[in-house]
Formats: C-alpha cells, sequence, structure tokens
C-alpha cells in the first residue's frame, strides 16, 4: 500500500513539475492537479482526515434545500434502482461541497464511512484535491474522477462521477455524484455511470424550475415541436406584468441571451408578441402550440401554462422512452390502408404481405420523416406476430454508451451502475415478435458484429453473462443512408447488409407520393382531435404544391400548428409557414407534357402493354429495379393495371 502510495504521489508531482510527460488526463482534471499543487499547496502523499461538519450545521444545509431535496426524492428513487447492488452510492452535495443526501446499500455504509463519503463530509477540491464532487464544483460541467486521478492518493481507490445542478438564475445549486469506494473498472467504463449522472442531473433542474414557478407563468419552446414537453425545452417564468422572474440554460442558449441580462426584462424585449398575446393564447388555447418569434425573427413553438401541480409527481421517463418521443408517432393505419391510391407504396404492401409470415427480413429505405416505423407496425399488425411485442430501437438516438446494455440487455455487475436484477434488452423483450431497428445505417460497428450473431445464431449474450439465450423474432430495419456507400466506406458491415436485406422496400418521399391529398386530409383528422377543421382551397393548394423535405413528420407538425392558429375551423393560406405558403407547384404535369417527358411515358406504356403489365418482366427488358420503373409510373401518373407480384 505504502508503495502504492508513494508511486502516485510521484506521479503527481513529477507531472505538475513538468519533470515527466504528462499522461493522457482530460483537461478538466489537469487543471485540478496544477490547482492542488500550485494554490491549494496539497501534499498527494500526506494523508488528511476528511472533514465532517456536526450534524445541526448538516440540519440547517438540508432545510435550505429542502425544497429541492423533495423535488429531487423520485430521481434518486429511479437512479437507484438501476444502480442498486452495484457498489455504488448517490450522493447529493450542496453548493459548498458537503454531502447532505446518501443513498445507497445498507450494507456500504461502513465502507463509505471510512472513506469520508457520508453525510456532513466537506469534499471541496481545497480539501480532499481533486474528486468528483469537488472538481465538479470548479468546473460547472459532469466529470469522471476514476482511480489515480485523484491528487490525493489516499483517494486513488475511488471513482467518482459527478453532475452540477443549477438554480433557475445560473447559480450552482448542488452536485450530484455516483461514487465507489472499491471500483476496479477501468474509466471507460464508468462513462455509463457518468451518462447516468447527467441525465439524472438534468431531470432534477428541470423539475425544480416548473416547481419553483407553478405559482407563475411559464414559456415553453423550442425550435422543433416535438422537443416539446420531453425535458429539454427553454423555460422562461414571468410575472403578470410580464416581467422575466428566470430562464433556464436551454431557454438561454436558444435565445442566445445570457441569463443576467434576462433577468428582469418584460418578454417583450425578447418576443415579437406582446404580453396581452401570450396570455390571450394560453386562457383561450391551453395546451395548444403555437409559432412564436424573437426579436430577431428566429422562429420557435412555444407553450404556456400556469400550474399549482409539481411536475415532480410524475416520474420522468427512461432514456429509451426519452429516445422514442423525439419522433412523434403517426396515427396507426391497417396495411391495406396504405395501398389505397399510391402505386409504389401498393407494391409494398403486397411484398410485405407475401414475406412477413416466413421469416425475410425486410429492410425499408427512404428519406427521414416518411413513416417507416409506422409502416413496420402495420406489417407487425399484420403478421403472425401480431399478438407478441413489437419492439422499436432507433440506433441513431440512443447514446452510444448506452446502446449496447439497451439492445442486448445486460447480468448484475456487468458495468457500473447495473441494476442487482441485470436488465433484460430490447431483443429479448422483441422475442417471438417483431424487432424494428431504425437508422440501423447509425448503429456502431462493434455492435453490428454482436447483432449479426444473433441473427445467425438466434441467440443473444446479454452483458456480463456466459449464457446464451434463445431468442426468436422477426427483423425489420430501415435507414435513410445509403448503406452500399457505407458498406464501401468501412462503415457498415456487408455481411450484416445481406443478412437485413432479405427485401428491400423504398418507401416514397411525401413529394413523391400520389395519395398525399389522402394523406392531408387523414392527418388534419387526426390533429384536429375531434373538430371539424376544414382546409381553404389555397391553403390545400400550398400544402399539394410543397416539396415537404421533412416528409410526413413535417407535414403533422404543420397541420398540427395550423390547427392552434386558425379562425372558425378553416385552415387559411396565411396560417401556414411562409415557405409553405409561397410554394410553387412542382409536380410535373405528365397529361400536357412534351418532348422527351412524352416521349419517355409512350415507351413505357409501350413496353408494359408488350409484357402484359407484368413489372418484373418489364423493368428486366429495361434494365432497371422495380422501384426505379414505379418511381417513373409515379412520375408520368400511369397507374398499374394490376399489382406487381415479389
Amino acid at each position: 500500500m505504502l508503495k502504492k502510495t508513494v508511486a502516485h504521489a510521484d506521479l503527481v508531482l513529477s507531472v505538475v513539475q513538468g519533470t515527466t510527460p504528462r499522461p493522457l488526463l482530460e483537461t478538466s482534471i489537469e487543471r485540478s492537479w496544477l490547482r492542488c499543487a500550485e494554490h491549494r499547496g496539497i501534499d498527494p502523499a500526506r494523508f488528511h482526515r476528511t472533514q465532517v461538519l456536526e450534524s445541526t450545521s448538516v440540519r440547517e444545509r438540508q432545510e435550505r434545500l429542502k425544497a429541492f431535496l423533495e423535488i429531487a426524492k423520485i430521481e434518486t428513487s429511479h437512479l437507484y434502482q438501476r444502480i442498486a447492488g452495484s457498489g455504488f452510492a448517490i450522493i447529493l452535495t450542496d453548493s459548498d461541497g458537503v454531502i447532505v443526501n446518501w443513498t445507497a446499500d445498507g450494507s456500504l455504509q461502513k465502507s463509505f464511512e471510512q472513506s469520508g463519503l457520508w453525510l456532513g463530509a466537506l469534499w471541496d477540491e481545497a480539501n480532499e484535491g481533486t474528486n468528483g464532487i469537488g472538481t465538479a464544483l470548479i468546473e460547472r460541467k459532469a466529470l469522471t474522477v476514476h482511480g489515480d486521478e485523484h491528487f490525493r492518493s489516499q483517494h486513488a481507490k475511488l471513482t467518482c462521477s459527478a453532475a452540477p445542478i443549477f438554480d433557475p438564475e445560473g447559480q450552482l445549486l448542488v452536485v450530484l455524484d455516483i461514487s465507489s469506494v472499491t471500483s476496479q473498472d477501468s474509466k471507460q467504463s464508468q462513462l455509463h455511470t457518468l451518462a447516468l449522472a447527467a441525465l439524472s442531473a438534468r431531470t432534477m433542474e428541470y423539475h425544480y424550475f416548473l416547481h419553483l414557478f407553478r405559482k407563475q407563468w411559464v414559456l415553453r419552446f423550442h425550435r422543433r415541436p416535438e422537443f416539446i414537453g420531453q425535458g429539454s425545452e427553454g423555460l422562461l417564468a414571468f410575472d403578470e406584468n410580464g416581467c422575466i422572474l428566470a430562464i433556464n440554460q436551454t431557454a438561454s442558449d436558444q435565445l442566445q441571451q445570457p441569463r443576467t441580462q434576462t433577468i428582469g426584462q418584460p418578454i417583450s424585449a425578447l418576443f415579437v408578441s406582446g404580453l396581452e398575446h401570450l396570455l390571450g393564447h394560453a386562457l383561450n388555447r391551453s395546451g395548444t402550440l403555437w409559432p412564436i418569434r424573437d426579436q430577431t425573427g428566429q422562429a420557435f413553438f412555444a407553450l404556456l401554462h400556469r400550474t399549482e401541480r409539481q411536475p415532480a409527481s410524475h416520474p420522468p421517463r427512461s432514456t429509451a422512452t426519452a429516445v422514442k418521443s423525439l419522433s412523434p408517432p403517426l396515427p396507426s393505419a391497417a396495411l391495406e390502408g396504405f395501398a389505397e391510391t399510391d402505386p409504389l407504396m401498393a407494391y409494398n404492401v403486397r411484398c410485405a404481405q407475401r414475406v412477413m409470415n416466413k421469416r425475410v427480413s425486410i429492410l425499408l429505405t427512404g428519406e427521414t420523416g416518411t413513416g417507416k416505423e409506422i409502416f413496420t407496425k402495420a406489417i407487425h399488425d399484420a403478421s403472425a406476430r401480431a399478438h407478441n411485442p413489437f419492439v422499436a430501437v432507433n440506433c441513431a438516438a440512443i447514446p452510444e454508451n448506452l446502446i449496447e446494455s439497451e439492445l442486448f440487455g445486460y447480468k448484475y455487475g456487468a458495468f457500473t451502475g447495473a441494476r442487482q436484477e441485470g436488465r433484460r434488452g430490447k431483443i429479448l423483450q422483441a422475442n417471438g415478435g417483431t424487432l424494428f431497428l431504425d437508422e440501423i445505417g447509425d448503429m456502431p460497428l462493434l455492435l453490428q458484429t454482436r447483432l449479426l450473431r444473433v441473427l445467425e445464431a438466434k441467440e443473444v449474450l446479454p452483458l456480463g453473462s456466459d449464457t446464451p439465450v434463445p431468442v426468436d423474432l422477426y427483423v425489420i430495419s430501415a435507414t435513410h443512408r445509403n448503406l452500399l456507400d457505407a458498406i464501401a466506406s468501412g462503415a457498415f458491415r456487408e455481411d450484416l447488409y445481406y443478412r437485413l436485406n432479405g427485401l428491400e422496400l423504398r418507401i416514397p418521399a411525401l413529394r413523391e407520393r400520389m395519395d398525399r391529398e389522402l394523406l392531408i386530409h387523414t392527418l388534419l383528422a387526426t390533429e384536429s382531435d375531434g373538430a371539424n377543421v376544414r382546409l381553404a382551397e389555397d391553403a390545400f393548394a400550398a400544402l399539394d404544391a410543397y416539396s415537404w423535405p421533412g416528409n410526413i413528420r413535417q407535414l403533422r407538425n404543420v397541420l398540427r400548428t395550423a390547427v392552434a392558429l386558425c379562425e372558425d375551423n378553416l385552415i387559411r393560406v396565411e396560417d401556414l409557414p411562409n415557405e409553405i405558403a409561397n410554394s410553387t407547384p412542382h409536380r410535373l404535369a405528365c397529361d400536357t407534357a412534351s418532348g422527351l417527358a412524352q416521349a419517355e411515358r409512350d415507351a413505357l406504356l409501350r413496353h408494359l402493354n408488350h409484357h402484359g403489365w407484368n413489372i418484373s418482366s418489364t423493368a428486366a427488358q429495361l434494365g432497371v429495379s422495380r422501384n426505379t420503373l414505379y418511381r417513373k409510373l409515379h412520375k408520368h401518373k400511369i397507374q398499374p393495371r394490376v399489382y406487381p407480384t415479389p
């Protein structure tokens, strides 16, 4: 033990003095070492007894934080459930670094007390050197201090992942820390714990803001409407006179306005809409989003409300649920409903019906927002697996350091923060049903290898386990990327591509669909929530003419906003965004086309007639794929006389 202490102290001093090259330290750790040596005068080898405050002083500090600690209870409970039995404790300190709350298994109490991580202990950097709590207080960001990164040699056995939590005025309120006194893992293995700490800290901060201003008006806004209500929007509280009382960091970043310069200003200094206009929306259209612009012309979607209810009474959603909610779901539909008037979707439906019960994997391609997930759900609901689970995973939305445990699950003790009972991953959750892997092109290469092994062996090996679990599932994947290009660049495994691509179906962009009129009216009925909202002729013409780069997802959000804005249940062109209201028709008028376009149309009709309208034979003769031929038919408004066969 003495040898290790001396070796660690020698390393710290040699690095600080510059006599040896600095190891691969994070910048924040390096700055902390220099502070401890040059400004604190701390001797890394000298034993230091942690200062512990008297119980009276601790209770006073807890009382000052009473409102926050009440809010934090639920999130702390959820976090504890995820790390129970792992040897870690959840610690909350005040802004001085004094521990005011400690949550862990009772069996850990003695070892944490011996290490100084107990109620009333002071863990600021000036006393304890580089450590998760004290260094997070100074650096004002989430970080991990692991093992030998601690400045004091006596703390080299600790690992601490800490995240600061700020009050609505931007002042550092508390630090959330997840610590172990006996961790033998690498620092890389602590990334999962750090992600948990940062996510929980943001959740506590968000609910504390809403709790403090539950009696005031709170404007919730974001550039993207689907982010409202997800805990990631801007929050701005103001009083009855429109005077801004508080603003969170997300709002400050979006408005590009420093917090200190914003508080105390009238809300009209930030937004074009005046106070009466804002309150009118809140009182007359409670619970609906509407567009709003700041004084620089930036557009946002907003929701204004005031409530006496404590938001913290509702448990925050898990990471997977939050990720899933980033893309609002489309209305559910039967599979046959996709085949009504669009020939390419009719082809897709016909193919899906032929293969969905024959274990042929489907790869859906197409632009983002075209409705690939709702089409997949319709396939599942029409299949023999309809009464079994449907599990969707967005491979691009889950943080890379969490996706492996989310997908494959884990056994207790597999990594820092693992639940005592372990966790069934998404693959096992989908056992017997359908697993939808959205944005498969964004899956990391290492996980592609593991996924291929699962699909080939039909069994999954949870993290930390030696025993594979048999699994029976139907896989449908989707991507907006060109996977062949990804294979060529080495970003995607070729063998996995061919395993997933039993049948490739392209979901057309909204601008390509011949059933766009039906989609517009169907989505309008859904967003109207039972009200008889109609489209004026010029408004429908503008919607029909627009190119829709965001596809069905964008259309849904535009209609949702238009429903909120319109008067007398009639959506007029002025209720639409400018870029849509001023759009020009993009469809080709094929019936009146001339020159090369007309020649191409005539040639297609001749070939189709020659082959009895057999799509496969016609495509083969023309040397194109069936999807390409269907795009040509759509372009020239040629309706197939018989459905193609896969």
